[in-house]
């Protein structure tokens, strides 16, 4: 088991988990819109997390420590450039207005790692989207919400309609909530400047409030025009595992709590899926 942890953390750090978690919210939005299953396309949004996950955690260090990398960093480097590239030949398969939507949300992972701000600011003020205080969450949701319902759909060329709508909503409440363990575990090494949900109101009320967005998700699934019990039993069993994640998550936890087993969630909901 030993041998194989520096296989898992490459696993975790290079960004193939959350890429695979988005790739499976995608997916399952083609399977609950009734649509074809376009691999170029979600080949090319798997390519495009990796690329952009490792962009904004990696950027920083790249820049200023790029004499002194470490073997592993080095590697992931090259491992993102292959993504990259593979990103590239997907997105020549897709529409014109496909891509010009993913521009929008190319623009804003550009701004959330890289300082857009005059450098005569940066020592009061902070340098990117990432760092302006309580935004990070909701970026990361509407990215997320965006590249997994509305691009699809898009690409597609089926209209937006009250369900597709609802669809993005729920999605938007589902990162948000897959998010707060992540910043309950960093609540000890945050800094109070970035204004995270658990620092603003406490860890217990960012655990009520999960409850409270867990159930407006399940809540949501009532509302729309097409909807089936198997779906909302599947529903009702992606909320109650996050938010048992959500229930058990404190600052002591490892990193594997929230970058595997957490951000595992779109994936079983994929399979829950694909298996009824």
């Amino acid at each position: 088991m030993t041998q194989l942890k520096p296989l898992f953390d490459f696993y975790i750090n290079s960004s193939i988990h959350v890429a695979l978690a988005v790739l499976a919210m995608t997916y399952v939005t083609l399977l609950e819109l009734n649509l074809p299953t376009d691999w170029s396309l979600l080949l090319f949004i798997f390519f495009s997390s990796i690329t952009g996950y490792n962009f904004v955690k990696y950027f920083g260090l790249a820049k200023f420590h790029h004499r002194h990398l470490a073997t592993w960093l080095k590697v992931i480097q090259v491992f993102s450039l292959a993504c990259f590239l593979l990103m590239l030949w997907f997105a020549l398969q897709l529409r014109l207005q496909t891509l010009l939507f993913i521009a929008v949300f190319a623009i804003v992972t550009f701004l959330y790692a890289i300082p857009f701000l005059p450098s005569h600011l940066f020592m009061d003020q902070q340098k990117n989207l990432r760092n302006i205080g309580g935004l990070k969450v909701y970026v990361i949701a509407l990215v997320w919400a965006g590249v997994t319902v509305l691009l699809p759909v898009l690409n597609n060329n089926l209209g937006f309609s009250l369900d597709v709508w609802i669809m993005a909503g729920q999605r938007f409440i589902l990162v948000m909530l897959l998010m707060l363990p992540f910043e309950i575990r960093d609540l000890q090494y945050d800094s109070l400047k970035l204004a995270t949900i658990p620092q603003k109101i406490g860890v217990k009320n960012t655990k009520i409030m999960g409850l409270l967005m867990g159930i407006l998700f399940l809540m949501l699934e009532f509302l729309k025009d097409e909807y089936s019990y198997k779906l909302i039993l599947m529903t009702m069993a992606v909320t109650l595992t996050i938010l048992l994640f959500i229930a058990f998550s404190n600052k002591n936890r490892s990193d594997y709590y929230s970058s595997f087993w957490v951000e595992s969630v779109p994936i079983l909901w994929l399979v829950l899926h694909l298996i009824f």
